[in-house]
């Protein structure tokens, strides 16, 4: 059915209902609303080029057979499943042109059959997953237009079959490879890297001379053939010891920074011993050292802290087995530090106190104990704050309303008691405080819901996007001029309660504007000043103890797409000015003493029974009680369509880019057989860097 002008579904199916159905094309149409899930059958599924919104949904993951998957050209928006990685027979993956954002996932598992990768023009952030080194039959991966910050593209150049590689537009920096890597990118043929920030020489293996120069532009400090700029130090960038090397068959890989300023090693199997050899020791000029997600394990040795006390801005130990110190210091000894991360480890003890240069501080998911120490107060300049996921104790610190430049405080999963004090001043610039699973107890210092911090949160009362900022990482977090690293949104993972499913969000979110106060012992009513904050997309106060009628200011979160209000102690009747949140796409009063007509139209006629429960008073469509001396609910208008709730150009309210650049890729049924079968003597005869109309023909090698 491809080709035609379709829009959409009489029924929006969860689900088409054909059991048998092996091939699906419904590309170039105008369909709108929800991507629809195809049956389990299916192994080929076109759904590109149409005007699909909202994210993939988790059902898509039950698609076993599934061989090629093809959702480019629409707006498709959210995160990437992780359980795309279960698709194991999957061959083409298609997701250009969408507006998928955080991490692309490490979904790339031993086995992967993937051929080909198309994640161009998303909005992809993080470093590129080193799963992807599983894909040992891939052939062409295009990542391009996205803001993909990593070190160096170098270690792809162990996927034995590569032919094509672009990377362009992105914020990828460090080495191609030495320039006398001949090894690496054994079959490539086509490579476009430009506009990043990759430096040093080009390498000069036989495959490399034939790429032209326009595959390399917009990297200013890259030099050598076929570049007119020379290199003008013709020293190899520093190699590592010979038991340093990371081993080419694997996902890993080892490099330093041109300069010997900046040393990343991560997602190695690097392990005690070769932590503690004195090549790291004697660094002390080291503005940079990454070493997470490795195997060091036990205590941070005492030589650590006299690394490079006075240049050392930015240090990473998060996702080992790291259990303390050797000493524990009273606080760290970096005079410069200015990001710390130790989330996921098993530190135990105190809690550490960096120096007063720290302005983003991430200690999370580890076993220390104790109370938060005043010493914390003193750091001025600390922006961002994550101590959950420890056994952290004792009351929190009325020093910490000091903390003026504070933009995100995460203690959730604690053992916090006592009241929340009043740490929350006038200025505050704080957009994202997480304090639930703890013991607090008591009423916030306004004895409810805190009506005056609701005030002064300016951001969230801001609906123009073009210049909202809440949730991006301010000014001072995005660039280290000392080290010439980057850091352009907070890259720690938050849980957020949204559509009545935890949520894990890798990165704090530009325009996802949201409240959570879940799971706590709030009071009182509701107060009416929420009503002002009309950028907000998310509102969660279940699970408290508040009390009186549901305020019908909530009518005027006009952007409002996830509402929750159930299990409280809610009275009186649903506004029916509710019905007027055309956004919203979850609602849950459940469990509450509401009573009366459950308000009808719109979005309420989406809601599901379990919306309501638990309220005995309540009448009305979808519950089957009917409401006495009161007419049927009025009937919608004949133009309602009842996929009407999957319209929204947006999960969140993330900025649409609707892109239009005319890639079409069709594959016919029986064309597609036959293409299967071939060898691959395939398509850089059709394809030119630099020509938007260039096509590439693709064909499966025969194995």
């Amino acid at each position: 059915m491809s080709g035609n002008s379709l829009t959409g579904f009489d029924q929006a199916p969860n689900a088409f209902p054909w059991r048998s159905l092996q091939i699906l094309d419904l590309s170039n149409n105008q369909l709108q609303g929800a991507l629809p899930i195809p049956p389990p059958s299916i192994f080929y599924y076109y759904i590109s080029n149409n005007m699909l919104t909202g994210d993939i949904s988790q059902m898509i993951c039950e698609l076993s057979s599934l061989s090629y998957l093809d959702v480019s050209y629409n707006n498709l928006s959210g995160f990437l499943p992780l359980c795309l990685g279960d698709l194991r027979n999957l061959f083409i993956l298609n997701l250009q042109y969408n507006n998928f954002h955080g991490n692309i996932p490490q979904i790339f598992m031993e086995g992967c059959k993937l051929g080909m990768i198309q994640l161009s023009q998303n909005h992809f952030e993080g470093p590129l997953p080193r799963s992807l080194a599983n894909c040992t039959t891939l052939e062409f991966l295009d990542i391009g237009n996205n803001h993909i910050i990593d070190f160096s593209p170098s270690w792809l150049g162990i996927l034995p079959e590569l032919r094509v590689l672009i990377l362009q537009s992105n914020g990828i920096h460090g080495f191609i490879g030495k320039p006398d890597t001949i090894q690496r990118f054994p079959k490539l043929q086509v490579i476009d890297v430009l506009n990043n920030d990759i430096s040093g020489p080009i390498p000069q293996g036989e495959q490399f001379l034939t790429f032209l120069n326009n595959s390399f532009y917009g990297n200013v400090e890259l030099c050598g053939s076929p570049l007119s700029k020379k290199c003008t130090n013709s020293k190899d960038p520093p190699t590592p010891p010979s038991n340093f090397e990371a081993n080419q068959a694997s996902e890993f890989s080892f490099e330093f920074g041109w300069k010997e300023r900046d040393i990343k090693v991560e997602k190695n199997y690097i392990s005690n011993p070769v932590f503690n050899r004195g090549f790291l020791r004697n660094q002390d000029q080291l503005e940079v050292l990454l070493l997470s997600q490795n195997n060091i394990h036990g205590q941070i040795p005492k030589w650590i802290s006299n690394l490079s006390t006075d240049t050392l801005s930015i240090l990473g130990l998060s996702e080992n087995s790291l259990t303390g110190f050797d000493q524990t210091p009273n606080a760290f000894p970096w005079r410069s530090l200015e990001i710390l991360y130790l989330a996921n480890n098993k530190l135990q003890g105190a809690l550490p106190i960096p120096a007063p240069s720290i302005v983003c501080y991430s200690v999370s998911n580890n076993m220390l104990t104790g109370d938060i120490s005043e010493m914390i107060c003193e750091l001025s300049s600390l922006s961002f704050l994550d101590f959950s996921y420890n056994n952290l104790s004792g009351f929190l610190p009325h020093c910490l309303g000091d903390l003026r430049n504070l933009s995100f405080l995460n203690l959730q999963y604690n053992n916090f008691h006592g009241s929340i004090p009043q740490i929350f001043m006038e200025g505050c610039i704080l957009e994202m405080i997480k304090l639930s699973q703890n013991h607090f107890e008591g009423p916030l210092p306004s004895g409810k819901l805190p009506s005056e911090y609701f005030q002064i949160w300016k951001s969230m009362q801001s609906i123009d996007v073009g210049h909202l900022m809440y949730m991006q990482a301010n000014g001072q977090m995005q660039m280290y001029p000392s080290s010439g690293w980057s850091m352009p949104s907070y890259a720690d993972s938050m849980i957020l309660t949204n559509k009545g499913i935890k949520t894990e969000y890798s990165r704090i979110q530009d325009f996802f504007v949201a409240i959570d106060l879940s799971g706590n012992k709030f009071e009182g009513e509701i107060p009416k000043i929420l009503g002002n904050l009309k950028a907000l997309h998310m509102l969660n106060l279940s699970n408290n103890i508040l009390t009186g009628f549901i305020s019908s200011s909530l009518s005027a979160l006009t952007n409002l797409k996830s509402l929750d209000l159930s299990q409280n102690m809610l009275v009186g009747e649903i506004p029916p000015q509710l019905v007027e949140l055309t956004f919203l796409a979850f609602l849950n009063v459940s469990h509450n003493n509401l009573t009366g007509p459950i308000p009808q139209g719109k979005q309420f006629l989406t809601f599901q029974n379990s919306s309501f429960d638990g309220n005995v008073e309540l009448c009305g469509s979808p519950l089957f009680k009917r409401c006495a001396n009161s007419k049927d609910p009025p009937t919608p208008p004949s133009d309602f369509e009842a996929n009407q709730d999957s319209e929204f150009p947006f999960e969140f309210g993330w900025k649409v880019v609707a892109m239009g650049y005319g890639f079409g890729f069709i594959v016919g049924v029986f064309v597609g057989q036959i293409i299967i079968k071939r060898k691959s003597g395939w398509f850089i005869k059709f394809f030119a860097i630099g020509h938007p109309a260039g096509r590439v023909k693709w064909r499966r090698r025969q194995k």
